[in-house]
């Protein structure tokens, strides 16, 4: 990833086509190919140095086009020698050959990037440099222009340190929990008092926007002097130094002491850095001329030595192949030093990483676990919330019933109070009689006489209903009865009078014939139509006949539809009668005793006797017409 950084650096004017995908670095939408960024970082020692630099790919990807071969060569070259890597021209030509798209192509850059360059790293590159090459290709663009209380170079500084604070994934940011970390540890290189009500002000707006601040916010917000204010620049500028020592450099503790020499035995001071596996030792605290090392290992130790030629705070740090006299320059500085210089060796014994690392490590597993219990905790709070809407609706199910209930509960309390006033009433009626006990007794048989009484009349006015009622129904039985009789003869008569129809058609189609004869026969015919016509008048008044019988029948229909309608009209009274004295009998209707004929309208209501009568009485007078 740090060759996109260097690949704009070398030539600003070159943008990437958005169509592209570059294999193993970004998608054409900016973001980061993770698996590239795990393989690296578990791959290389270097892997978190490339991986803090991802957030460049946005701005890569607005500034990269049309690269030549010459560039990328130039650029590998760089990168080889800011790695200190041996540098291969002949491989980025063979990783390139068959593609005419030019380097940043289907071909991609990162897979050269991977194979030739990173897997060649061996950690043993100034990383200092590594960072400013990247800070070089990102600050002029970036960088405020608004002025700040910082220099450029503590800006940078500033930059690092965010690299090493910022969470592993894209776009990088550093959360509050990590910016107080920072703003405490410089305060306390200033020798301040920390502003722990101001960064909470401070933190409840952020965290109310974003998840956490950029590196430019970051550089902006210490530049602002907003957590250091009556500091002047040179303050600000030592603390942001000590804390880029502490945390990039892994300087755990550094100052001027004295030293005796091995040879000439003469004590002169120098200005001594101890990191996690070594103490180094300079002639002045520019860092320029370094005199030596004191490699540390788990077998070193460290133990106070008694004042002699005239040093006092002397202790003695023991290695496997020589053994070091130091004099510092107060008991507290010793202390101070002898125990630095423990705590590293008991790290290198227990293999752990240096103190600000491992304490990065813990807050950020910290923060891992809060997440997972708070998604946890959201998740518990969803489920308790279905549960509860459901107990809501369940309760309000409840409430609603016994809302019911009580509405119920109140108006049988209504009548018990009712019931209650009655029996107080009559109560007091026969505390009233109690004087009277022989005249009570003899009221209260002659009333429950009276209610039987009551009672019996009330069960034979049932039973005379009910006898009412069944004779209603026969009525509207033999109504029905007397209704299909009717329906049937009319339906006779309107067969007869069809029948008669055609035959007085036929016969007037005969006397049409008999016409058209001749004149000899003429008399003849005319003698039998006159025969005819007198038939045809006897069978005229025939159906005049049968109309007659027709209407009478349709009259003696409705009559039979009214008694009908008045016996229903009936039923229906005795039925709602019964009804309201439903409590004392229950009405049991009859059965029919003979099968029912179905006509065409539906059950008859009548028999087959009843219907052979009538036609017997019909027959009569058809023959007593004729």
């Amino acid at each position: 990833m740090l060759l996109w950084c260097l690949f704009l650096h070398a030539s600003p004017g070159f943008q990437m086509r958005k169509s592209m995908h570059i294999k193993g670095s970004f998608y054409s939408n900016g973001s980061v190919c993770n698996h590239h960024c795990n393989c690296v970082k578990q791959s290389n020692p270097c892997g978190r140095f490339l991986l803090v630099k991802c957030w460049c790919f946005p701005f890569l990807e607005k500034n990269l086009r049309g690269r030549t071969d010459t560039d990328m060569k130039v650029l590998s070259h760089n990168l080889c020698t800011v790695l200190n890597v041996p540098h291969d021209p002949v491989a980025l030509e063979e990783h390139f050959r068959d593609d005419d798209e030019g380097p940043v192509s289907n071909q991609g850059y990162m897979p050269y990037l991977n194979k030739f360059i990173l897997e060649k790293v061996q950690g043993n590159f100034d990383k200092v440099e590594f960072n400013r090459m990247c800070w070089t290709l990102c600050a002029k663009k970036n960088l405020s222009k608004s002025p700040l209380l910082i220099s450029d170079e503590d800006a940078f500084k500033v930059w690092v340190i965010f690299n090493f604070l910022s969470e592993d994934k894209y776009p990088l940011i550093i959360v509050p929990e990590e910016i107080e970390y920072l703003l405490k540890k410089l305060t306390e290189a200033m020798g301040a008092g920390w502003q722990q009500e101001q960064f909470d002000l401070y933190k409840i707006a952020l965290n109310t926007s974003r998840e956490g601040l950029s590196a430019w916010e970051l550089i902006d917000l210490i530049g602002s002097g907003q957590f250091s204010k009556g500091m002047d620049r040179q303050t600000v500028s030592m603390a942001i130094n000590e804390v880029f020592n502490e945390l990039i450099l892994d300087v755990l503790k550094q100052g001027y002491m004295l030293k005796k020499g091995h040879k000439r035995k003469n004590w002169t001071e120098r200005w001594f850095v101890l990191k996690p596996n070594i103490i180094s030792y300079y002639v002045s605290e520019d860092l320029k001329d370094k005199k030596g090392d004191i490699i540390l290992d788990g077998n070193c130790c460290v133990e106070p030595l008694p004042d002699k030629d005239g040093k006092k705070c002397l202790f003695l740090i023991k290695c496997l192949d020589k053994s070091f006299e130091i004099s510092a320059s107060d008991k507290k500085k010793k202390q101070e030093w002898i125990q630095a210089i423990q705590t590293t060796v008991s790290l290198l014994r227990a293999g752990s990483p240096p103190p600000h690392k491992e304490a990065r490590q813990k807050r950020k597993e910290l923060r891992q676990k809060l997440l997972a219990e708070q998604e946890e905790l959201e998740r518990q709070m969803k489920e308790l919330q279905t549960a509860n809407e459901n107990k809501q609706k369940e309760l309000e199910t409840v409430r609603k019933q016994l809302e019911a209930a009580a509405a119920r509960a109140a108006e049988e309390e209504k009548k018990r109070l009712q019931t209650q006033v009655e029996l107080q009433d009559r109560f007091s009626l026969e505390l009233e009689r109690e004087k009277m006990v022989r005249q009570k007794m003899e009221e209260q048989v002659a009333q429950k006489s009276s209610e039987l009484e009551q009672y019996l009349q009330r069960v034979r006015e049932l039973e005379e209903m009910y006898k009412q009622l069944q004779e209603a129904l026969e009525v509207e039985k033999q109504a029905r009865q007397d209704e299909e009789t009717v329906r049937k003869l009319q339906a006779r008569l309107l067969e007869e009078e069809s029948a008669k129809r055609a035959e007085l058609e036929k016969w007037h189609l005969q006397q049409q014939q008999t016409i058209q004869m001749t004149e000899a026969e003429k008399q003849e015919l005319e003698n039998q139509r006159m025969i005819k016509e007198q038939a045809l008048q006897v069978a005229m008044q025939q159906l005049e006949q049968l109309e007659l019988e027709r209407k009478e029948a349709l009259e003696q229909y409705e009559e039979v539809k009214k008694k009908l309608e008045t016996a229903a009209n009936n039923t229906r009274s005795w039925k709602d009668k019964v009804a309201h004295h439903e409590g004392l009998i229950r009405l049991i209707e009859p059965g029919s005793k003979n099968p029912h004929l179905i006509t065409n309208w539906g059950p008859a209501a009548f028999t087959e006797a009843e219907l052979e009568q009538r036609q017997k009485s019909w027959k009569g007078k058809k023959a007593s017409s004729e």
